[in-house]
């Protein structure tokens, strides 16, 4: 089980090199942010419309197809399999709809009759709240509504933040986001720490899946029969693994801290690092006007009635 290979999560790909990349991160960041709250108040012809620009955001780019085949197949599994499962769910309501029609139809015809109507009752348009009940299976349009808006919100949420940290370097979004925090020196918020805070999370990320998977192919290579433990020797075994995950990490944390140390690291205002000249380029200019027609487009047709 290769974790860095099958499941890159918040890992950067540096090579090829996408116009994704180039890109400023902070026009990223604000894509990202608009990807994440645009979905709010929004009806689910601009859900889904969210996901297939995310998927067609992937296929542009010409990212390899190695990095998101197995993560957009599992997410697209998932958001699936949500959506099956809440919309066969009950929907919540408790409520008995009466059908706007009268169940016999004579009884219609007889007040058209005396009321001497000529008009004709037209049932071309039938309004039905439930539109499939089978057996034990029924869905509803709430229900399927529901189902539709937690399925694309978890593909959304997830595939913009790991497509945004697939292609964008973790300097990068540290630089990108103490730019954009720079105003807040004026209250005496600590930004560069916060920069410096989030790059060590940010390159923490493979240190914890690379021990994960050593851990786990410890455990394999011992052949371990689980059916002679049972439950409770395995809940033990497993225990083990967790605390030896924690140490791991704890002393990768120590290692890291002490050459910061010897380095003569001892405040990141006094040890600052520019990673990155950041510049608009024509690139970031078009990308912005874009990210303003997708707003407007929001506004317009995506907004929840």
């Amino acid at each position: 089980m290769d974790l860095l290979r099958s499941l890159p999560l918040g890992l950067y790909l540096e090579q090829p090199q996408t116009w994704l990349h180039k890109i400023d991160p902070r026009v990223k960041f604000a894509w990202l942010m608009s990807f994440l709250t645009s979905y709010i108040l929004a009806n689910n012809f601009w859900r889904v419309l969210l996901v297939v620009l995310l998927i067609l955001a992937t296929l542009i780019a010409r990212i390899p197809r190695r990095v998101w085949q197995q993560q957009m197949g599992w997410l697209l599994m998932l958001s699936f399999f949500v959506l099956a499962i809440g919309a066969i769910s009950p929907d919540g309501m408790g409520v008995d709809y009466q059908p706007r029609l009268p169940a016999n139809e004579q009884i219609l015809t007889q007040q058209v009759n005396s009321t001497n109507i000529v008009q004709e009752p037209t049932g071309n348009q039938k309004y039905s709240y439930v539109l499939f009940h089978k057996g034990p299976v029924k869905v509803t349009r709430y229900s399927l509504d529901l189902a539709v808006r937690l399925s694309t919100i978890i593909f959304t949420v997830i595939y913009s933040t790991n497509l945004y940290l697939l292609t964008t370097a973790p300097e990068e979004i540290t630089s990108g986001i103490e730019s954009l925090m720079q105003p807040l020196r004026r209250f005496k918020w600590p930004v560069t720490e916060i920069a410096l805070t989030l790059t060590l999370s940010l390159r923490f990320i493979p240190l914890v899946l690379e021990e994960v998977q050593n851990l786990f192919r410890s455990v394999m290579t011992r052949a371990i029969n689980w059916k002679k433990l049972g439950l409770k020797g395995g809940f033990k075994v497993w225990i083990t693994v967790a605390q030896r995950l924690l140490e791991n990490l704890l002393l990768r944390a120590d290692q890291m801290a002490n050459a910061m140390i010897v380095r003569g690291f001892t405040s990141p205002n006094e040890h600052r690092v520019q990673w990155h000249d950041l510049k608009f380029k024509k690139l970031d200019w078009l990308a912005i006007a874009t990210l303003i027609l997708f707003w407007g487009i929001r506004l317009a047709i995506g907004t929840q009635v």
